[in-house]
């Protein structure tokens, strides 16, 4: 019993609150390549929940095309900490390239995550609440409109249904199980944890 008995509440604690920090991480950096509205009540929380990690970083890692480097780097590092630290609990060791995989395909799925669900949610909101400004469904609509937008002009609003988030929700899973796989075995295996 001893110390198996701590590990699976230990390992969920450490997943948990290193996922929760890197989705805020994550959702900051894909908010600033959309451009979002940053004067959002709910962006003004991720710029205040991310600010203490990423200001120092910045001084040292500068960015690169318009993309924010510096928050690249805390997400992958961040990732690769708690993927490291979920092994170390459960007694897996792995090498450094193994390590880099794991964190990468979870990213990658992360992503895909939360262009899936943002969209499901909005989708939602305008069912329940249709023409309602709120924070939440700003945030969302600056994030997800990117991937809507094209759809929408080949595949028209018809009989007042807008079918483009099923047809992006199908695309984005379809993607997702082409990319997923090439990330082997070493990434899949982690995430039954």
């Amino acid at each position: 019993m001893g110390s198996s008995y701590f590990t699976s509440p230990l390992t969920f604690l450490v997943s948990t609150l290193f996922t929760l920090y890197i989705l805020v991480l994550m959702l900051r950096f894909l908010l600033q390549l959309t451009r979002a509205d940053f004067y959002n009540p709910l962006s003004q929380f991720i710029v205040k929940a991310t600010s203490p990690v990423l200001r120092p970083l910045r001084r040292i890692i500068p960015g690169w095309g318009g993309i924010d480097m510096a928050s690249l780097v805390a997400i992958l590092v961040l990732q690769m900490v708690s993927v490291w630290l979920v092994l170390l609990l459960t007694h897996r060791p792995v090498g450094i390239g193994g390590l880099l995989l794991i964190s990468v395909a979870q990213l990658v799925d992360l992503v895909f995550s939360i262009y899936i669900w943002g969209i499901v949610i909005l989708a939602v909101l305008s069912w329940i609440n249709p023409g309602v400004y709120n924070p939440m469904t700003n945030v969302l609509y600056s994030l997800t409109e990117p991937l809507l937008r094209p759809v929408r002009r080949v595949l028209p609003p018809m009989g007042g249904f807008d079918l483009s988030p099923l047809v992006v929700i199908l695309g984005l899973q379809v993607i997702r199980m082409l990319v997923m796989p090439l990330f082997g075995y070493a990434g899949a295996s982690l995430f039954s944890l």
